[in-house]
């Protein structure tokens, strides 16, 4: 697949309907419609956002920090940069990990859309991510007007001298590990092979790290660990968020961490845009960064739902394929994922096709773990 490299004719360019694709959630509208229609309500298991409240220490922090009338850096304070470089040493194993290494981001979904504009990629540039993919790759490579392609994971994890993906003109390979929507974990072997393959023929790798503290029967891995990249973070950077492991979607807080050089030129543009993130969140990730102990008491909370879902889903006459992380149950009953969509909305409970993630997701459905305890225990009772 390859998207346009062209501009079309006239004064004023491409319109943003022709440079991008179609809002996927739009046709999921009918469905949620029907769902609502539930004696009981809608139990809504599409959309990965947190439900879980804020943790007090990370809104005190936030709350602390309010009285912030001057603009904020772009690179973060000292302190900002001391924690994230400190939690990339204990959680992610990285070594020499300084503060050239890292740098914060306005959420991780607007670093996804924009890294390959900031990196200067276009027409003649090519951007690599999975087959079964988060849709804002694509939407990157488009709004750059470089071409894209995909990538069968399982094909490239094994051998990427044979996976078919040819690296000529080949700029940015994206990984996602744990993959969201299939919750698929890459091994430290496997990204070892894919690391030094992308090394080998000049491509940066970008590592869509966000569930990364979400392994349930896997132990997910960061490219930046020195089993898989030898200790140099050359041509790597590694994204991670705060949104899943804190409650902290609506405070748009992530960062990046890999390549000094990358980072720097990164930097630049961000301040020459203004790419900045505001004052009382950074001091919010500072305190967030700290403390593993909600961390923790999260990701219990997300554990026993998913146990939930996963027996009544297995009940209910689903298969579960990979899922060994993140916050979703990649689940087919071998029908088109529309069907399963209705059925599923028919009981009040909605999810996401897995054609929104690519064709090969056609006969899968997405389901989230983010919803409330009580709506949970409501979605497991219909099914059963």
């Amino acid at each position: 697949m390859s998207g346009p490299t062209d501009r079309p004719s006239g004064t004023r360019g491409a319109s943003p309907r022709d440079r991008l694709p179609d809002f996927p959630w739009d046709k999921l509208e009918p469905y949620k419609a029907t769902a609502a229609a539930h004696t009981d309500g809608i139990v809504d298991l599409s959309v990965g956002t947190p439900v879980d409240p804020v943790p007090e220490l990370i809104k005190k922090a936030l709350i602390d920090a309010a009285d912030s009338p001057g603009y904020p850096t772009v690179w973060g304070t000292a302190e900002l940069r001391d924690a994230l470089t400190g939690w990339c040493g204990r959680r992610l194993g990285a070594r020499g990990v300084t503060h050239r290494n890292v740098l914060p981001i306005v959420g991780s979904k607007e670093l996804v859309a924009w890294l390959p504009t900031q990196l200067g990629l276009g027409p003649g540039s090519k951007v690599a991510y999975p087959r079964l993919a988060y849709p804002t790759y694509e939407v990157g490579a488009r709004l750059a007007r470089a071409e894209y392609v995909t990538y069968d994971t399982e094909a490239l994890a094994a051998d990427p001298e044979t996976a078919g993906l040819d690296p000529t003109d080949l700029k940015l390979l994206w990984l996602n590990s744990p993959s969201n929507p299939t919750g698929r974990v890459l091994s430290k072997d496997e990204l070892t092979r894919v690391v030094a393959w992308a090394r080998g023929h000049g491509v940066l790798v970008a590592s869509d790290e966000c569930y990364l503290e979400l392994g349930w029967e896997a132990e997910p891995t960061s490219v930046l660990h020195p089993d898989v990249c030898g200790g140099s973070f050359e041509g790597l950077v590694a994204v991670h968020s705060l949104s899943k492991r804190s409650n902290l979607a609506g405070y748009r807080a992530a960062f990046l961490a890999g390549d000094a050089d990358v980072l720097g030129d990164l930097l630049q543009i961000r301040k020459h845009g203004g790419m900045m993130t505001s004052a009382p969140t950074q001091a919010a990730v500072v305190a967030a960064l700290g403390d593993d102990a909600h961390v923790h008491e999260q990701r219990e909370r997300y554990a026993a739902r998913r146990t939930a879902l996963r027996d009544a889903l297995l009940g209910h006459g689903f298969r579960i394929e990979h899922s060994e992380a993140s916050l979703y149950l990649w689940a087919t009953r071998d029908e088109s994922c529309w069907d399963t969509v209705a059925h599923l909305a028919s009981l009040g409970i909605l999810v996401a096709p897995g054609d929104f993630y690519g064709e090969a997701g056609r006969n899968f459905v997405r389901v989230a773990m983010t919803a409330t305890d009580e709506r949970v225990a409501a979605a497991v009772s219909r099914l059963r």
